[in-house]
């Protein structure tokens, strides 16, 4: 012990020797306010989380909702633009007897025809085109054969062409037309196909 703390009384030493007081409630503060303040501060954030629930449900909500209103939307313009399928392969049958019709007379007799005849191979090219143009009105279009890869959601192989001309895969000749509706087809084209020579 130092000198310093001879001098000292006993009163002095037992303040020095306590510690000093940690909360406010040991300092002397009134016991009842904190837990309000506690009670008032869960409350508010119980709330907070609350709200943040609702927004979050509301949120998911019109999401739902927006997505139902476009799956609504993208259903009716696929069943308008496919209604007409049945029909329209119905129709197929006729545009193929015209495409027979005009195929039936070569050019040489064409040219060689009398008058009516003329008229009435003008008349069935004429109604031909028509149907065709009626056909693209409601997106119905021939299949692209002749020259293109094979296809096996739009053509359908009779036969194979050994050949060098043509690379493998590639149609080389259409034995029936093909039509797609939309994106979906609508009767296969009747194709040969090239294979290579060997």
């Amino acid at each position: 012990m130092s000198m310093a703390d001879d001098t000292k009384s006993p009163e002095q030493t037992a303040a020095a020797e306590k510690p000093a007081p940690e909360t406010e409630t040991e300092a002397g503060a009134q016991p009842e306010e904190a837990p309000e303040i506690d009670a008032r501060d869960l409350e508010i954030v119980k709330l907070k989380e609350e709200a943040g629930a609702l927004k979050e449900r509301l949120l998911r909500t019109a999401a739902d909702m927006d997505n139902l209103r476009k799956r609504a939307e993208r259903e009716k313009a696929e069943a308008t633009l496919y209604a007409a399928t049945n029909f329209a392969r119905d129709l197929l049958s006729v545009a193929d007897n015209m495409s027979r019709a005009l195929a039936a007379l070569p050019a040489e007799a064409r040219e060689k025809a009398d008058e009516a005849t003329k008229n009435l191979l003008a008349g069935v090219e004429l109604t031909e085109r028509e149907l065709l143009k009626v056909f693209e009105r409601y997106n119905i279009r021939k299949v692209e054969t002749v020259g293109a890869k094979f296809d096996p959601n739009f053509h359908q192989a009779l036969f194979e062409i050994p050949t060098k001309d043509h690379p493998p895969g590639t149609v080389v000749q259409e034995m029936q037309s093909g039509f797609a509706i939309g994106d979906r087809c609508l009767r296969p084209a009747m194709v040969g196909v090239a294979k290579a020579e060997g």
